[in-house]
């Protein structure tokens, strides 16, 4: 057999073919030092976008990390908040090293009002920029309790200077707790006084009985064990009973802690005839010296300025923030609820510092 034939009929050789596939055809691409000028610029070129690009998608990256971690900071400071925790808002500019801090005493006094003033007042004390106080009292009273600690956190561990500003309404627990003060500030319009304690309650025996055929069973040690008793009309006897152990006890509180706060001016017996209950408006108050001064806030500062003998100061307002907790609570609160404790509490006198009026 002819090997050339079988040669020619098994394709062309390697030196063979289209001259695109043959190798001599095919340029290598020069390489280190025989590349040429544009040929190494071309690929610096690529190599710095290739750095470039990286270094933006690696900033992305973080940036997106930093970003995440903030906002669930945020969610979880807006849901649950920070306890105990207030922001400084400047009212009033001046010099930072010297301060005027205003206390908040908003609403109905009750244990959480009373905490809330007791850590603007520690913030105050331990901050020795802030010169002074002032007490913004907008409140009718509250619980005894509640009263009394704000006074004593004032009057007894606070040795800062304190000015009570009086706004709107500053009666029965709202007066007890200004009386703390070294000066009282009233606005012209401000309702105050109500110098006196109430208690109530309510008698549940005609609904227990004849709307819900309940019938309660009391067994008790004694016979004023369970005075006053919800579940029945007080007699006269009990009501006595209740004015002598409870009322009588927190109305002489309240005119001693009076007499206390405005000794400069007044005495026991000035007192009592202005402790009946009476609300006064601010001129009326400031003639029966129940107030020092009638004004608005810049006299208040004014006049801590004076008992802390500085000149300029910045004043600033200590403000709650705001939590997404705040919000779901105040909605429970409206949705009435009736389990033991509600019924511990509506049979239950609770002993009150309050101006009723305010309701």
């Amino acid at each position: 057999m002819d090997f050339d034939q079988n040669n020619s009929l098994s394709g062309p050789g390697p030196q063979e073919g289209p001259e695109e596939l043959r190798p001599e055809a095919v340029q290598p691409i020069p390489a280190g030092p025989d590349m040429t000028r544009p040929q190494v610029n071309k690929l610096k070129k690529r190599s710095g976008w290739r750095i470039f690009w990286g270094i933006i998608l690696a900033l992305s990256i973080l940036a997106n990390i930093v970003l995440f971690l903030m906002v669930i900071a945020m969610g979880t400071f807006f849901v649950i908040g920070q306890e105990g925790v207030f922001t400084e808002e400047v009212i009033r500019d001046g010099p930072r090293t010297t301060k005027i801090a205003v206390v908040r005493l908003q609403g109905i006094i009750d244990d959480d009002q009373a905490r809330d003033v007791y850590r603007q007042l520690k913030r105050a004390r331990q901050d020795d920029r802030v010169k002074g106080i002032i007490l913004r009292v907008n409140s009718p009273g509250g619980t005894v309790s509640g009263s009394d600690r704000i006074y004593n956190e004032i009057q007894h561990k606070t040795d800062k200077p304190v000015v009570a500003f009086m706004q709107g309404v500053a009666a029965s627990g709202g007066y007890y707790a200004s009386v703390a003060c070294d000066k009282i500030v009233a606005e012209p319009t401000t309702i105050t006084g109500s110098v006196g304690v109430i208690a109530g309650y309510m008698v549940l025996q005609e609904f227990l009985e004849e709307k819900l055929g309940i019938q309660p069973v009391i067994v008790k040690s004694g016979k004023k064990k369970d005075w006053p008793s919800s579940f029945r009309v007080p007699s006269e006897e009990e009501k006595q009973y209740v004015y002598e152990k409870l009322i009588t006890p927190a109305y002489e509180r309240f005119l001693a802690v009076v007499a206390e706060g405005r000794q400069s001016v007044l005495t026991l017996d000035d007192i009592r005839p202005l402790a009946d209950g009476s609300i006064y408006g601010a001129k009326e108050a400031q003639d029966e010296k129940l107030i020092d001064k009638i004004g608005y806030l810049d006299d208040a500062i004014d006049q801590v300025k004076s008992l802390a003998e500085i000149e300029k100061a910045q004043v600033v307002e200590y403000r709650k923030p705001f939590s997404f907790t705040d919000l779901l609570e105040a909605q429970g609160r409206s949705i009435p609820k009736i389990d033991k404790r509600t019924l511990f509490e509506l049979r239950t006198p609770e002993l009150l510092y309050l101006w009723t009026m305010w309701d």
